[in-house]
């Protein structure tokens, strides 16, 4: 399905979706209040059918936090972005693991190192670091590390 194909359809499921020009893939910005019933929509709506999550990260902008999910369809070929902008002093969106099955690795790494909780997350611990590390988010811009001297 081309892009514009593709943002005709996604603006029919969610008006309120703003969409960034230029690049390969659909890059699509959505309010993180919207993520859970939109997801659902994408994965279960045939002619989009995105079956596949097959990355998912967080960027540290400083000023606020944005996950980036990379949704593909298998079945149609064609691949989109989702962006939502988190609070910085609150991150939290909710999981999509019982969606994609992916997410429930993806969405722990997310939240060890960068702090983003993801409500309703079945399993939501520690995937990398070990014990000692809750809360610490390596990946954030404000991480210090005064043994290792790291300062971001």
């Amino acid at each position: 399905m081309l892009n514009e194909v593709l943002k005709n359809k996604i603006t029919g499921l969610l008006p309120t979706a703003t969409f960034e020009e230029g690049g390969e893939w659909l890059n699509i910005t959505i309010e993180p209040k919207d993520w859970l019933p939109f997801s659902q929509q994408l994965r279960n709506d045939s002619d989009l059918f995105f079956d596949y999550l097959f990355c998912q990260t967080c960027i540290d902008w400083k000023t606020h936090l944005t996950m980036v999910y990379h949704l593909s369809s298998t079945t149609h070929r064609h691949n989109i972005v989702i962006k939502a902008k988190l609070d910085r002093n609150k991150p939290e969106i909710e999981t999509v693991s019982h969606i994609w099955r992916t997410a429930e690795f993806h969405e722990r790494e997310v939240y060890e190192m960068f702090g983003v909780h993801f409500l309703n997350h079945p399993d939501l611990r520690l995937l990398i670091l070990p014990d000692g590390w809750e809360g610490k988010n390596p990946l954030r811009k404000d991480f210090e590390d005064p043994i290792n001297m790291i300062k971001l």
